[in-house]
């Protein structure tokens, strides 16, 4: 039930493997990109507590030895202070540029580890053990590295690949409910920007998926993957079509600041809602039918998802200040923010040509359907 994804980067070629039970495989599937018998692992404590054993059983069946750092969890990780003692860290492991870092968690870890790796002796070399959902669809895959500042997210970064990404689809096993959902916003995602035929694919899969169809999550996973690695191929450094995989995320990431990167939203939580108020946008400027946001509405709702800001609890401020804070965004060009609509469920495209009172009164409406 393995699968491989190659992403054919010239000169930075690597595979994703796909499949369950790979921790167990790690060191067979490391020990040809080391040049000493040796890694260094930074994971979260949560992460830690549950796998790092069964990582270093994986690594010593091939006689690799192990030493590991684990970080806070939670997206307050991805800051200045965590990158700064992860360097230091990795530097009081004497770790030399033909090393190998392992980034061994979910987005957070992946995200800083990465950046870390990218900036030690101007770039060592990493591999990828994502271990969420969303880590496994989505940010493990495609260079990009960073942390948040206090004026955003992901605002401070680096594109360095990763030289291999193990997704193991067992360990999903250890995901709370939510967080596992979480993480199907990124997948959904992948259907609703730009193919249809696995929209129609999760619609009847998804909930088999969810609850734990190993076959299921290595396809789900596996087309996600396919889907960002051939759009990184097309534009790695984010100057066309890679925005595309950025869908929901203008007002996701503007929910996640007025929310604290806080629990009050997950990001996944938010690219789904994202990706709902997207495609509602996209219906009221003509664009796409009224079917299509109800669709995708409804079936966040069959999975149990949040899909309006109804669904965040605790206060918001109002319509202005959230379209505030995505001009914050990094997908603001020339002062304008750039925004990916939909023609049709599967066919969404980048555009700056969008009214910005069309933007206030669709999040005004929103906000009003909470009282």
């Amino acid at each position: 039930m393995r699968e491989t994804v190659h992403v054919g980067l010239e000169g930075r070629a690597y595979d994703v493997v796909i499949g369950p039970d790979l921790l167990a495989q790690a060191g067979a599937l490391i020990a040809p990109l080391l040049r000493r018998k040796r890694v260094v692992v930074v994971s979260d404590e949560t992460v830690a507590a549950h796998h790092l054993d069964s990582l270093r059983a994986g690594l010593d069946a091939a006689d690799i030895s192990v030493e590991a750092l684990a970080l806070p969890p939670g997206e307050a990780t991805k800051c200045w202070a965590e990158l700064t003692r992860t360097v230091d860290w990795l530097m009081d492991q004497k770790v030399e540029r033909n090393d190998v870092v392992i980034a061994f968690g979910g987005g957070v870890i992946g995200d800083l580890v990465g950046f870390a790796a990218a900036i030690l002796r101007r770039g060592v070399r990493f591999v990828q053990i994502p271990t969420s959902l969303l880590a496994q669809v989505d940010s493990s895959v495609g260079g990009k590295t960073g942390i948040n500042v206090s004026q955003g997210k992901n605002l401070v970064g680096a594109f360095h690949q990763p030289s291999l990404v193990l997704a193991d689809t067992a360990v999903l096993g250890t995901l709370q409910a939510r967080d596992f959902l979480a993480g199907y916003g990124e997948v959904v995602k992948y259907g609703l920007l730009g193919d249809a035929a696995f929209f129609d694919w999760l619609e009847v899969n998804a909930p088999a998926m969810a609850a734990g169809d190993m076959a299921l999550r290595v396809e789900a996973v596996r087309r996600s993957v396919q889907m960002k690695a051939d759009i990184v191929l097309r534009d790695e450094k984010e100057h066309g079509d890679r925005a595309l995989l950025n869908l929901g995320h203008t007002f996701c990431h503007a929910l996640e600041a007025a929310t604290g990167y806080s629990d009050r939203l997950l990001h996944g939580e938010g690219v789904a809602i994202g990706c709902a108020m997207a495609f509602e946008l996209s219906a009221r400027l003509g664009l796409c039918a009224q079917e299509d946001p109800s669709r995708v509405r409804a079936h966040l709702r069959a999975m149990g998802m949040k899909t309006d800001l109804r669904d965040i609890d605790g206060d918001l401020p109002d319509a202005a200040y959230l379209l505030d804070l995505m001009g914050q965004d990094k997908k603001v060009i020339d002062g304008k923010l750039r925004f990916i609509l939909a023609r049709s469920i599967g066919d969404a495209f980048v555009t700056a040509d969008v009214p910005r009172d069309a933007v206030l009164q669709l999040l005004e409406d929103a906000l009003a359907e909470r009282h």
